[in-house]
This record gives structure tokens, sequence and C-alpha cells, in this order.
């Protein structure tokens, strides 16, 4: 097996000074990124996460080695150009991982953590959840199918996580042009953690943005429409075990009491957040629909007045 550090563990004390560097910048800007317990909750949510980790990641590699093991199709070498090819379809994987995570219930009660809080900086990327390590891995099983080493896969994972944790700061207007139109960028990724409706769902990039672009989720972020960030409805809590489980309590209440068929049970787990059986609810679809007829009722107000 090859012996590739745990980069993440290393990226610690960077993690540390980066995010001092980035209180000290955007005070100097006067932008008020950090909120102390909203941080620390962050900070605990993240050593949470490092902490399941090495139980998670026994999980996934334990899974990953079987199917290495004895369904590989392939016997791809650990070679700088295998590494060129894994970075692609390991990003291609991160999108979809990211994108489904926001469209079904069941993957987003772990992922809405990430989005819990009502703040933008570098600590909200340690803000990382308990439970998904047990699961979303699913969407990387078809790497060592391929013949992918399981090492190789958790390097590049770890590497693409490490990538996105500079992108969560408001301390960076706009990278160039030619970076923001390839990489995922702290302007791209301001637009992910809006709870504005023309922002929900978008910008599921990894560290490519080129996937958005391509299955049609990207939105660049608008300089009339201030980013607000959290979720639709904040969950006003600093309690980390509320924090890592309240979406999970909340969406098994919804799926397994009151008067409901079987198959609107079901659905509470695999249909978008927002949806509700009697119609009632709303999707990000939905507000985004609204959202955008308000805006077009309002334009066609203001061109009225103006000619009059």
């Amino acid at each position: 097996m090859p012996d590739f550090p745990n980069i993440i563990l290393y990226a610690i004390p960077f993690f540390i000074l980066a995010m001092l560097l980035e209180l000290y910048v955007t005070t100097k800007q006067h932008i008020k990124a950090y909120e102390a317990k909203d941080a620390f909750s962050s900070i605990a949510m993240g050593l949470g996460n490092v902490f399941l980790g090495f139980a998670s990641k026994a999980l996934v590699l334990l899974v990953f080695f079987w199917i290495y093991e004895h369904f590989r199709l392939f016997t791809i070498p650990v070679a700088w150009w295998s590494f060129v090819l894994l970075f692609f379809v390991d990003d291609f994987s991160y999108y979809w991982f990211h994108r489904i995570s926001h469209e079904c219930r069941l993957f987003w009660a772990s992922h809405v953590v990430h989005h819990s809080s009502e703040h933008y900086n570098l600590s909200t990327a340690l803000r990382q959840t308990w439970s998904g390590g047990f699961y979303t891995f699913i969407f990387w099983l078809w790497l060592p199918l391929l013949g992918f080493h399981p090492a190789m896969i958790l390097l590049q994972m770890s590497i693409s996580l490490l990538y996105q944790f500079w992108i969560h700061t408001e301390a960076i207007d706009k990278m160039p042009k030619w970076f923001e139109a390839v990489f995922n960028t702290p302007s791209h990724h301001r637009v992910h953690h809006g709870s504005n409706p023309i922002y929900l769902d978008r910008n599921h990039a990894g560290i490519l943005i080129i996937w958005d672009k391509l299955f049609g989720t990207f939105q660049p972020e608008l300089k009339d429409e201030k980013v607000k960030y959290g979720l639709v409805t904040n969950i006003k809590t600093f309690n980390p075990i509320k924090i890592a489980f309240i979406e999970w309590w909340n969406m098994f209440k919804d799926a397994f009491t009151g008067k409901k068929s079987l198959k609107d049970r079901w659905l509470y787990l695999i249909k978008p957040p927002g949806w509700k059986h009697d119609g009632t609810g709303k999707i990000s679809d939905d507000l985004r629909e609204e959202w955008l007829k308000s805006v077009n009722n309002e334009s066609s107000r203001s061109s009225v007045v103006e000619k009059n």
C-alpha cells in the first residue's frame, strides 16, 4: 500500500495561522467576518469530524479495498499521469456528491452542518459533518472499480478538501478572470453559501467550476445582490451536538410521525429540503422562481414609472 501522509492533520497549523491572518485583514477592511461563539462552534465541528474521521475512513478504506481487490476492471498504476486523471474523476465525483447533498434530504441531513453558520470565514470551512463520512463515500465507489488504488483516492479527496479551505473568505473579492473561469474561488463559493433565493443550490464545485457551467448550476456573484449567509430557516444555535444532528431529527420527525402514506414517508427522505407531502412546502427551485418573478415585476413597475 502506498505510504501517503495524512495532509489534513499536517495542515492544521496552517489553518490556525490563516484564520488569524484573515481576522486581521477583515478587521482592517471593516468586515465583521467573525463572531466568537460561531467560530468556536465551527472549530468544534471540525475537531469532531477529524476524530470521527478515524472510524469513517477505516470503513471507507475497507469498502474501497473490497471493490478494488475483487471487482476492479483495470489496474491503474501509481504514476504522475494517473494522479492527473484521478484529479478530474475525483472532482467530477465531488460535484455530484455535493449537488445531490442539496437535492436529497437524506444527504442534506449531514451536509446542512456546513451551511448552518450565518457567517462566512475560514472557520466556516472547518464546520464539517459528523455523520456524512459514513455513507457519502458511495459517490466515489466507481473509482476503485475503475482500478484506482484506495490510498490514491483518499489522498486526492484530502487534497480537494484542503483546496476548499481558502475559498471560505470575504477577504478576497475576485481572482483573475482566467482563474474565475476555470476554478472554484471565494466569489463562486460565497454564492454557494448564500440563502438568497437566486443563490440557492448553485456552484457545487470542489476545485473546478467547469462542472457547474457544464451541468447548469453555475451562478455568478451579483454586485447588487449581497450574499446572505446561512440557511433559509436558520437553526439559531451554537451547540455542536444540535448543529450535527438537528436536521436528522427534523427529517425523521417529518418522515415517521403523523398520518402519511408509506410513499410520502419515503419521499421525505429522498425529496429536496423544503418538500412537504401536502404541497405546502417550497424547495429552492420554487423560491428562486418566486424571487425572479418579483424582480421582473419590480423592473416592469420601474419601467412604467420612468415612462410616466
